[in-house]
């Protein structure tokens, strides 16, 4: 049996070196412009002595700044004499995406939260995937993989993570959204329409890791109240691993609320391609029946909107941005509460 292909991409810091290293990691990408060019994946490495070892990535969907921000922040904040351990830093994970400001690299038009764990020979995207996969998370003991809505989404700023099938990791997990300190965690169940096996979650799962996420807000903006959530919930996981020490604690306002997402009810969909006028707000506690938008259509405007109603009952966790849809068109999700 052959060995599996290692990756093509070279990081220009030893992730074995004491001390705070900047540089990026290189893949190499010739174009008619850039014949024997690369492109520059940022990434910090912060270490000191033995101990365990943090992997926080953002920019995963290049429409996401919350987590960019985050994480770019706290690579100003992190010195060596502070630590014991090790922090890795990937604040535009998806390099190309994160430039160009799109949920989806401009190259490949791939979306790298589909494509894990990659393929080393495959395209730009399905590289980066393959080396976060291949070469960063089996360094980590914790990964939290940073999201938000993106252009055509907002959320409640919420942490999440994907049920581990370890008992023992999902014990593990829980404490660790806890010390993350997000008002709402939610656990996906296998949750339609968010990517399955195939995250940068899913790989750390697969790899035995401690696997968390966020959704900070999103619109295209950058959501105050998620910055300031995750720039907290960072580093209570630092200190919360041993890397930090617990004089950097801060303490949640409150204990997170964990909800769960399970099954197509949870979800609303455009039926129809028109106007979308939503008839709640995020936060909102929503019934069975509750009407939830209509879809309007102008450029046959003496035809009536097509209503639309929840089917379940929950919180709304999710909404769409942009007014103008089409059919099959997420428009909310709902959360409802979990026993843990």
């Amino acid at each position: 049996m052959s060995e599996p292909r290692k990756s093509r991409l070279v990081p220009e810091v030893d992730f074995a070196k004491d001390g705070k290293q900047t540089g990026f990691i290189r893949l190499f990408h010739s174009t008619h412009d850039s014949a024997y060019g690369f492109l520059p994946i940022p990434i910090v490495v912060v270490k000191n002595g033995e101990g365990p070892t943090a992997l926080f990535s953002s920019g995963n969907h290049g429409d996401e700044y919350e987590g960019q921000l985050a994480v770019t922040n706290l690579v100003k904040f992190l010195e060596p004499s502070m630590i014991r351990g090790r922090v890795i830093l990937l604040p535009m994970a998806n390099y190309p995406a994160a430039l160009a400001g799109r949920r989806v690299s401009p190259i490949d038009d791939v979306n790298m939260n589909r494509v894990f764990p990659g393929d080393p020979d495959g395209t730009v995207t399905r590289q980066i995937a393959h080396y976060i996969d291949s070469e960063l998370i089996p360094l980590a003991d914790l990964v939290i993989d940073l999201h938000s809505g993106g252009s055509s989404l907002n959320y409640v700023p919420t942490a999440l993570a994907k049920q581990s099938a370890d008992p023992a990791l999902y014990q593990k997990q829980l404490a660790a959204l806890r010390a993350f300190g997000a008002p709402y965690t939610y656990i996906q169940g296998g949750a339609q329409g968010q990517g399955g096996d195939q995250t940068l979650g899913a790989g750390a799962d697969r790899r035995g890791r401690i696997a968390l996420g966020t959704e900070l807000g999103g619109a295209g903006a950058v959501n105050a109240s998620g910055l300031a959530i995750a720039e907290r919930g960072l580093r209570n996981l630092l200190v919360h691993l041993g890397i930090l020490g617990k004089e950097h604690w801060e303490d949640p306002p409150a204990a997170t609320r964990f909800l769960d997402v399970r099954g197509p009810e949870m979800y609303v969909y455009a039926p129809e391609n028109g106007v979308f006028e939503p008839l709640v707000e995020l936060g909102d506690t929503v019934a069975v029946g509750t009407p939830a938008a209509r879809i309007h259509m102008p450029e046959t405007p003496w035809l009536p909107p097509v209503e639309i109603a929840f089917k379940a009952a929950g919180l709304v966790m999710c909404k769409r941005i942009p007014a103008r849809t089409k059919r099959g068109d997420c428009l909310f999700h709902l959360a409802t509460g979990l026993v843990t």
